[in-house]
């Protein structure tokens, strides 16, 4: 492992990721769940980016700029930068002018990686995108990238050191925006948490601290009703019971159905098949 406490911590980081970089790759390459390196051999602007999730990155080479608005940032190689998902961005990717090419190694930061995590850390917001690299953080970004790139086998590393990585920027005010879940998406942490609990719009509301007609209208906005998102949840906790071996009435009750017909008929427009079915294959 590097030293990251040597004087130009970015310099070590950069060295400690050289097994991500693609220097003749133009577009982008995965190396593991989320995690992807991405490569420009010309210089690109790209206008109006939507993200659909948070990522967290690092500059690997070349230089970026960031307009949101009239607000401009302009980051280069060894930065760790956070961009929010469902923010429209203007992007420009230039190569560097030795070796030809823009690199960045990108984690995309999907709301099943938070866990428990409270929905968004306490603090200030950040004027920038650009995170400070401490060596904890440095060293916790290596080996979260080398968990992701290892493959299926290292699952519980992987998850473990993803974990990890959330812990340390949770302080961090420019990590903000990888914290920061839909309605939608932090309402499905409080069911997968206890999907067989006796679940109301009412306690949701509380739990979430809005109001039941905000939070209806909310994920009307986002695109579901609440009963949809608290039956998809259950049916995606039930499948994976089955899967590890529950019988369909077991796996009924542990998400909050009393009728096993009322379950099946969930379960069946959820996925197309009876519980049955999964349960024999």
């Amino acid at each position: 492992m590097k030293d990251f406490q040597h004087p130009a911590p970015e310099t070590a980081f950069l060295e400690a990721l050289r097994r991500y970089r693609r220097p003749q790759l133009a577009g982008s390459e995965p190396h593991g769940p989320g995690l992807f390196s991405y490569c420009a051999l010309e210089r690109e602007r790209l206008v109006s980016v939507v993200l659909p999730h948070p990522v967290l990155a690092v500059l690997l080479s070349g230089r970026k700029e960031i307009w949101r608005g009239l607000d401009q940032d302009c980051l280069t190689p060894g930065t760790l930068f956070a961009l929010p998902g469902g923010v429209e961005l203007d992007i420009v990717n230039e190569p560097d002018p030795v070796t030809g090419s823009y690199q960045s190694l990108i984690l995309e930061i999907t709301p099943e990686m938070h866990g428990g995590a409270p929905a968004m850390p306490a603090g200030r917001a950040s004027a920038g995108p650009a995170i400070p690299l401490r060596p904890d953080l440095a060293e916790a970004v290596v080996h979260a990238a080398a968990a992701i790139a290892a493959g299926p086998a290292s699952g519980a590393v992987r998850q473990a050191r993803r974990a990890e990585l959330l812990a340390l920027l949770a302080g961090e005010p420019a990590a903000r925006p990888l914290f920061a879940l839909s309605v939608a998406e932090r309402a499905a942490q409080e069911i997968r948490a206890r999907p067989g609990a006796p679940w109301r719009a009412a306690e949701m509301a509380r739990l979430l601290g809005l109001s039941e007609s905000t939070l209806r209208r909310r994920l009307r906005g986002e695109g579901c009703s609440f009963a949809a998102l608290l039956r998809r949840e259950r049916m995606q906790a039930a499948a994976r019971l089955i899967g590890q071996g529950l019988s369909s009435g077991a796996a009924a009750a542990e998400v909050g159905y009393v009728s096993r017909a009322h379950f099946a008929r969930a379960y069946r427009a959820e996925f197309g098949t009876a519980p049955a079915a999964q349960t024999q294959g």
